[in-house]
């Protein structure tokens, strides 16, 4: 059970990588005066930002980056929004990742942070340290929110970059994709040789070099060859990244203007591809047209080269194949190995749109990496997603893993829970985790009324009858079902008696197996036991949440129903800093092994759609 925690390197590996293009000319374009500050859109029109973002996706981008280039202290304070550093920043994050759920795509939505615009001494005015705390300041935030890399970018000096670049190992373990700006002459603004630059970003330990913005692609390959040679020169194979303008930009009819056309930039692609570049991109100028034209290019070069090769790629998804019925064999990995063995459950969110490639795609990955079912959500937190049945189906058939459909009454009447029970088996989704589910007051539409004709353990008692040959009245339902039932169990409750009571009466009425919310201590397990008895008599998932930053662990301790963590977690992660992920998986691995002695299997509720955190944790197993 292997795989690289860096999503940034995982992509990398996969093909050449394409960024978006320029958020500020899609504002612009939109009616926002350049003098106007962008980065305060996501506050004052989050709507538009969020389009922006969109129309990439739909170009088929593969990262996009935050509305958050100018969001620094110095560059917010000429609009008097330095106060408002940490809420634009965090905004920028939420408004990319909520458009990448909505896409459901497997995209990467990188941290946008660029120059402070300020000079620093000894020529200049400002003090080093004043500007490190800048960057400092804003990536925290940008952090916090839940971004998955940071592009530090547009810089005029190896200098200023060294300082953002320091900021943010101080503070995180995010990917880093550092970018200087070059002028006609090959150097940067502040005179540094491309070989020197290179030489001091592969010293401060970066994933990705490159260079943005400047000039045309023309002048910027210029300054790649040059990064080749000295990588060959001095023997890295650090990943470059190359992001130029659409040309000189020119006033037309008081517009600005840049002449490189969409088609010029698919040339370029093909140009920079065949170099080596590794991540490909447009800044100033470019629209999702230039993306989209990229992304097309990189895809006729990778099919000619797929033809003219030997090896055979294996692709995954088969489109059309038919829903198998019930005769037919399903995967069954975590059924037949219940109780036998320890099992191995991960929870996938359904997306907030129609696509359902981000969830599948993270399927896969937890499928190579061993586990044995793919827990699907039903709409937590009372937040629209796609039906959790549906994606189960989809999950069995283009995957080939085993489900777990979290099934809520919130929604349903108790006849549409029995429809859609008696379609669920005949799909092949027969293992049922049995919930309440949220109220719809938590989530976005307060409106929305709840159902709850049942509730959980009524659920468990319905399903019970169903695997007897019966509905809620006892007519026959034409055989009996073999829905494997599950239910769920809080064992950081404060009335741990009642709760004691509820599990004995859940597997009483014909639970199978239990899940509990996450536990951070294993001493909460053993509290719940010493109320409950000597132990679960049928097989016990423990449920685990592997946490991202000492922000997330307050963020979920204070703020998500169900989830409560000991004040010894808090500590460990406020006190990890910027290595707060790489905690988050010890604790979460040192807590699996504590607990396996005394349960059958383990329940990983990733954060952010970070699923192959939930891999590196599981390599504690193997």
């Amino acid at each position: 059970m292997t795989s690289s925690p860096n999503p940034l390197a995982n992509l990398l590996s996969q093909s050449t990588v394409v960024a978006d293009g320029a958020m500020g000319t899609m504002l612009y374009s939109a009616g926002v005066p350049f003098d106007d500050c962008f980065d305060a859109l996501n506050l004052t029109n989050p709507a538009l930002v969020g389009s922006v973002h969109r129309a990439y996706l739909v170009a088929g981008a593969h990262i996009i980056e935050t509305n958050s280039f100018g969001a620094n202290r110095f560059k917010l304070a000429h609009f008097g929004l330095a106060d408002q550093v940490k809420g634009i920043n965090r905004a920028a994050a939420r408004i990319a990742r909520e458009q990448r759920e909505v896409a459901g795509k497997a995209v990467l939505v990188a941290g946008a942070v660029g120059p402070t615009g300020v000079s620093v001494e000894p020529i200049g005015r400002y003090k080093a340290d004043d500007v490190r705390a800048a960057f400092l300041e804003q990536i925290e935030a940008l952090h916090e929110a839940g971004v998955d890399l940071l592009t530090i970018e547009t810089m005029p000096s190896v200098s200023e970059a060294s300082i953002a670049i320091k900021a943010a190992k101080e503070t995180t373990d995010l990917p880093i994709v550092a970018m200087l700006t070059f002028a006609e002459d090959g150097r940067t603004l502040a005179g540094d040789e491309p070989a020197m630059a290179l030489n001091q970003l592969v010293a401060l330990g970066v994933d990705v070099i490159g260079a943005n913005c400047s000039v045309g692609p023309q002048r910027l390959l210029q300054v790649m060859e040059r990064f080749l040679e000295e990588q060959t020169r001095i023997g890295t194979d650090v990943p470059l990244a190359c992001l130029p303008n659409a040309g000189w930009p020119t006033q037309v009819a008081g517009r600005v203007i840049y002449a490189s056309s969409p088609d010029y930039f698919g040339t370029f692609a093909s140009s920079a591809a065949a170099l080596g570049i590794r991540l490909i991109g447009g800044c100033c100028g470019t629209t999702p047209g230039h993306t989209e034209s990229m992304v097309n290019a990189l895809a006729n070069v990778h099919q000619q080269e797929s033809q003219e090769s030997t090896r055979i790629e294996v692709q995954p998804i088969v489109e059309g194949r038919s829903f198998p019925d019930q005769d037919q064999d399903m995967p069954d990995t975590f059924r037949s190995q219940l109780g036998r063995k320890f099992v191995v459950a991960v929870e996938i969110d359904p997306p907030k749109g129609l696509s359902e490639e981000k969830a599948l795609g993270g399927a896969r990955l937890l499928h190579e990496a061993g586990v044995d079912a793919i827990n699907v959500a039903d709409s937590p937190m009372a937040r629209v997603r796609m039906s959790a049945l549906t994606l189960c189906m989809l999950i069995h058939n283009r995957v080939g893993v085993e489900s777990i459909v979290h099934f809520t009454t919130r929604d349903r009447s108790l006849m549409g829970i029995q429809s859609e029970l008696l379609g669920a088996h005949a799909a092949g989704v027969r293992s049922i985790l049995a919930l309440t589910g949220d109220p719809p007051a938590l989530g976005a539409y307060p409106g929305s009324s709840g159902v709850y004709d049942i509730n959980s353990l009524g659920l468990i008692k319905l399903l019970t009858n169903m695997n007897e040959g019966f509905d809620s009245v006892g007519s026959p339902i034409g055989g009996k079902a073999n829905f494997l039932i599950g239910c769920a169990v809080d064992p950081t409750r404060s009335d741990l008696v009642l709760e004691a009571e509820r599990l004995h009466e859940k597997i009483e009425s014909g639970a199978h197996f239990v899940m509990t919310q996450p536990i951070f201590d294993p001493e909460v397990w053993a509290q719940f036991l010493s109320v409950f008895g000597d132990r679960v008599p049928v097989p016990l998932l423990i449920g685990v949440l592997p946490l991202q930053s000492a922000r997330h662990a307050e963020f979920l301790h204070n703020e998500v129903p169900g989830i409560t963590l000991t004040s010894g977690a808090r500590k460990r992660m406020h006190d990890a800093g910027a290595s707060g992920r790489a905690e988050g998986v010890a604790m979460a691995q040192e807590l699996l092994l504590d607990l396996k002695p005394v349960a059958e299997g383990v329940y990983l509720m990733p954060s952010f759609g970070r699923y192959e955190v939930a891999a590196e944790v599981l390599e504690v197993l193997t």
